[in-house]
């Protein structure tokens, strides 16, 4: 069953209560999404490309008329040291956090974690001249 249809076809809130353990085609990738393996009976994103559709406005209520894609942008970690994914939709904006799974691609999951450090909001050649600024010695020692 498509996942854009499920709204249509289960009443509001149903997979609040139930396993959402369909098989659905990544909207992004185009690879095939089987929940056997996810380490949870809620799959919502891709474990290859860690995308995942606008379709709830609450977890598991299926009642977001978007359905934009939604790309992963960060990861944080939980309190209890689980991590999850940051994802927001490329057509309204919408932020989501949703927990990893057992299977996702940790290559894509480290370059989210990195990409902070790999990409500084100001040019590492300002490094230096910060440094001078804040009254330490101005040298990088790498």
């Amino acid at each position: 069953m498509n996942r854009e249809n499920k709204k249509k076809s289960y009443k509001k809130g149903y997979y609040k209560t139930h396993a959402c353990d369909e098989i659905f085609i990544c909207n992004f990738c185009g690879r095939e999404v089987v929940s056997a393996g996810a380490g949870s009976s809620h799959r919502n994103h891709c474990p290859n490309c860690l995308c995942s559709m606008h379709l709830d406005i609450e977890p598991g209520d299926r009642t977001a008329d978007c359905g934009g894609i939604m790309e992963p942008i960060a990861v944080w970690v939980r309190k209890n040291g689980e991590w999850a994914v940051i994802h927001r939709c490329r057509i309204c904006g919408k932020l989501s956090s949703n927990r990893i799974a057992a299977d996702d691609n940790p290559i894509k999951l480290m370059s989210l974690a990195m990409k902070p450090a790999a990409l500084p909001p100001f040019p590492l050649e300002k490094l230096e001249e910060m440094t001078k600024l804040m009254g330490g010695e101005g040298t990088l020692r790498w």
